[in-house]
């Protein structure tokens, strides 16, 4: 394994007041308190500032917007970070069919701005863009699994912003030397993100067995996945920032390969009630991406990483969280 020679003393995360930064944050406090972890949030995010409280008082929350520059450029003269995580996005796949120009603008013109005020502060952190396995759209069987040279094709307005990420960091990384690793996340279960497949599926069982729901609604079950715990995941992130090679691109995923309807079986059978289901027609995507199997062969091979959590321990801490959760919401 190859580090980038940096030591981390001091980290800021885009978007860490939602999902996937919160868990981050969580990550870095918990096995890394040396380190000092900023993060950036949105003065007017719908986020809930829940995602944080376990750790509030460990971590810098700069208010910001990163489609305004100054505010951009403000936060990281504050923060001074030796790496910066980039999470922030419109992140809603079927949400970007509705509002696509809302998703593009800000997932693309935030990511110019974070670059452009890093350059314009002369700072030189190593920059993790964050990327999706939609990137990647409907892919060829014989592409499978999915290799980081594959064609991009991406399915939804949001690939195309998240295709448009990856390419301007490999534009700095060419014309400026930034130090730029761009990382494409496979599906992993985020118990905080309600719009994501599994988690939905899991927040109504739970309310389901609580009585507050009368039956399960879901979108396509075809699709193929492979899941990883977001426990994991957040792991992959901070070795990726350690010992991956700026300039490059690297698949992060796991190792358990299934359906979203084999998910669903799976999960209804560990449901203490009966769970009643059907399709919903407003929750099928207009075009949708239903085979995900990654190649992490080059990710392994500069990090060492390797799963430490099984499918069966991921499922429990997704549906133990929703049960905490519909609990108090039942009780109010």
């Amino acid at each position: 394994m190859i580090s980038q020679g940096v030591t981390i003393k001091r980290v800021l995360i885009t978007g860490i007041t939602g999902s996937g930064g919160s868990y981050l944050a969580d990550y870095i406090v918990e096995n890394h308190s040396e380190v000092e972890v900023h993060g950036l949030s949105r003065w007017h995010s719908t986020t809930a500032g829940d995602n944080l409280r376990a750790i509030r008082s460990r971590v810098t929350v700069h208010e910001c917007d990163l489609m305004d520059f100054s505010s951009v450029l403000s936060a990281l003269e504050k923060s001074r970070p030796d790496a910066v995580f980039h999470l922030a996005a419109h992140a809603n796949v079927r949400a970007s069919f509705q509002t696509p120009l809302s998703v593009l603008s800000n997932n693309i013109l935030g990511t110019s701005n974070l670059l452009e005020a890093l350059r314009a502060a002369r700072m030189n952190p190593i920059i993790q863009l964050c990327s999706t396995s939609e990137v990647y759209g409907q892919v060829d069987p014989k592409d499978v699994p999915i290799r980081e040279d594959a064609p991009l094709r991406p399915a939804s307005p949001y690939a195309v912003s998240k295709v448009t990420q990856d390419l301007l960091g490999y534009t700095y990384f060419v014309a400026y030397k930034m130090p730029i690793i761009r990382t494409r996340m496979f599906a992993y279960l985020n118990a905080r993100r309600t719009d994501l497949f599994a988690t939905s599926f899991a927040r109504q069982v739970a309310r389901i067995e609580r009585g507050l729901q009368q039956e399960l609604v879901h979108g396509n079950l075809d699709s193929v996945r492979t899941i990883i715990d977001v426990r994991d995941a957040m792991r992959a992130y901070w070795d990726a920032v350690l010992y991956c090679q700026s300039g490059e691109t690297y698949n992060i995923g796991g190792t358990t390969t299934m359906t979203v309807g084999d998910f669903l079986k799976t999960l209804i059978a560990l449901a203490k009630t009966p769970v009643p289901t059907r399709v919903d027609p407003a929750l099928l995507r207009p075009a949708d991406v239903t085979l995900q199997i990654p190649s992490i062969e080059k990710f392994q091979a500069a990090t060492g990483w390797k799963p430490r959590y099984t499918f069966e321990e991921s499922l429990a801490h997704l549906l133990d969280h929703w049960r905490r959760e519909v609990a108090k919401e039942a009780a109010t």
